[in-house]
């Protein structure tokens, strides 16, 4: 089975066109909505509320267009949500995830390799969850998932001039907090 198939089967109310789908973008997907949110378990329910929310409004998805950007900007979008939603405050002095360290680094690297990678993941880590939900999202969207400019234009419909400020603010902060980093452990 393919996505078109995939999709198909889904417009015609059968689930295996779901799990396909689910198999294909769920790590992804949770991946995508752990950067922005920053929990696990949180993440996971975002993307899990939205492939039931694709699976209800798929007859609203144009299949001219590819499956995966429509789905990861409902993901994105709902992660937003749940990000502003959320109450309590992350502390930043609590080491992050161990789950953070275990998707980010690679599974072979030398000893010293491991201890500096650890150290940036960490610190990016750290700097991205000081973004405002938005900015953690275009990073995400631009980087994580590979998305270009004008795809992130046509998925957030905004003008191209806010989403290039959006990206130039993200990584302009980004910048001075990681900068800021560097020269505490000076």
């Amino acid at each position: 089975m393919d996505e078109q198939q995939a999709i198909a089967r889904l417009k015609q109310g059968d689930l295996n066109g779901l799990e396909f789908l689910v198999q294909q973008y769920q790590v992804q997907a949770v991946h995508s909505a752990y950067l922005i949110l920053g929990e696990r378990p949180l993440a996971e329910d975002v993307v899990q509320a939205a492939f039931m929310k694709i699976a209800r409004k798929i007859n609203q998805f144009d299949s001219q267009y590819p499956f995966r950007p429509w789905f990861l900007r409902t993901v994105v979008n709902d992660a937003i949500k749940a990000a502003k939603r959320r109450q309590k405050s992350v502390s930043l002095d609590e080491p992050a995830d161990e789950a953070v360290s275990d998707w980010l680094t690679d599974k072979a690297p030398r000893p010293e390799e491991h201890a500096e990678a650890s150290d940036l993941h960490r610190k990016v880590w750290t700097a991205l969850q000081q973004l405002p939900p938005e900015q953690r999202a275009v990073i995400v969207q631009r980087h994580f998932l590979e998305m270009s400019e004008a795809e992130m234009v046509e998925k957030l419909q905004r003008p191209a001039s806010t989403v290039k400020w959006w990206l130039h603010s993200a990584r302009k902060s980004l910048k001075v907090l990681l900068a800021g980093e560097n020269h505490e452990q000076r």
